[in-house]
């Protein structure tokens, strides 16, 4: 537990962030997901790819993920993209 006012405040921070960071990966593992599986159906595939690519550029804007983590994913999806065409 917190000994002092600065730490107590430092808590509830990092609470705020850590619950606002959770809802954006989410937000970015529900849209690669969805890109994968349209991806492997066939349906509507590149509009998905764009949506999750999307997700991925505004987690790295925001620091929830480290832009080269963002990178590396649109690399690998671009790449199972264009491996079905």
């Amino acid at each position: 537990m917190p000994n002092n006012a600065a730490a107590k405040k430092r808590m509830r921070q990092e609470q705020k962030r850590r619950l606002h960071n959770r809802s954006i990966k989410s937000l970015v593992r529900t849209q690669v997901t969805k890109a994968r599986t349209s991806i492997t159906t066939g349906e509507n595939a590149e509009e998905a790819v764009r949506n999750a690519v999307s997700e991925l550029d505004r987690a790295a804007k925001k620091g929830v993920i480290h832009r080269n983590n963002a990178a590396r994913r649109k690399s690998r999806l671009m790449k199972q993209l264009n491996a079905t065409k």
